[in-house]
């Protein structure tokens, strides 16, 4: 097995982002541990991972609960091997203005995009250090730089992750460990497939007044994948990207037009 085919945890990896995640590592012969809540769900991405060429590990994960997550890393493990490669991809947002918001889905928004990531962070870090060798990929949003009305909490949260991945690369350096962001743009995916229609449309609304959405422009869930195997298969030297943004590009028009 090449060294590019590593041991890889992808969270929230049931569909989306995750899941085209997965299935790219697959082609390049990775172990890849598949983590969600909805199983049945990774079943399906994990047929599609070792169709590709990879191996594939299916195990519940609630992002939001630390027991969940212990179990899912004691199992992942014990399946695969000793993890290489954490990518806290899995995200949450409930649409709403701040007076509006109740306190439970504030929380839940916190615990899954912040709490969630740093709690698998501290549990793969010794064994990383260990093996003086590991990636921990932060999956953020450009609402970490450009936060958004009615999303107060995920904004909140996205910007807590990536200071999160900034203190990991002073805390780690020199370790032979990489914290990486990987700030993303709107993406195709089930992201907001449960959002409040209503409240959707007042939200686009107010993003295109405070200039935060150019147009309605997404790109596919496989763009981000593609580069996550990019930055995880690039060697480890003196130096690294610890940081990439990708966006969605707008409509084609001629220059000087």
């Amino acid at each position: 097995m090449s060294d590019r085919a590593r041991t890889v945890i992808v969270t929230g990896s049931s569909s989306g982002i995750g899941a085209a995640t997965a299935i790219e590592l697959g082609k390049i012969g990775c172990r890849v541990a598949l983590g969600a809540r909805r199983v049945d769900r990774l079943e399906g991405v994990a047929k599609q991972v070792e169709a590709a060429g990879g191996r594939a590990f299916v195990h519940r994960l609630d992002v939001a609960d630390p027991a969940s997550i212990d179990a899912f890393y004691d199992a992942a493990e014990a399946a695969l091997g000793p993890v290489d490669v954490l990518v806290n991809n899995a995200g949450m947002s409930i649409l709403n203005l701040l007076q509006d918001a109740r306190t439970d889905d504030l929380r839940a928004e916190l615990d899954v995009n912040l709490l969630g990531p740093m709690l698998l962070s501290r549990r793969a870090i010794p064994g990383m250090l260990e093996r003086k060798r590991g990636d921990l990929l932060f999956v953020t949003s450009e609402n970490a730089i450009r936060p958004r009305p009615y999303q107060a909490g995920y904004s909140a949260a996205k910007a807590g992750l990536e200071g999160l991945a900034r203190v990991l690369q002073m805390e780690l350096d020199g370790t032979g460990l990489r914290s990486i962001i990987l700030r993303v743009g709107p993406t195709g995916s089930e992201f907001g497939a449960n959002m409040d229609h209503a409240k959707l449309h007042k939200a686009l609304e107010a993003w295109k007044y405070w200039g935060v959405q150019r147009h309605l422009h997404w790109m596919p869930s496989e763009s981000v994948a593609k580069a996550v195997v990019r930055i995880v298969t690039t060697p480890v030297e003196e130096s690294y990207v610890d940081l990439v943004q990708i966006m969605p590009g707008g409509r084609k028009k001629e220059l000087g037009g």
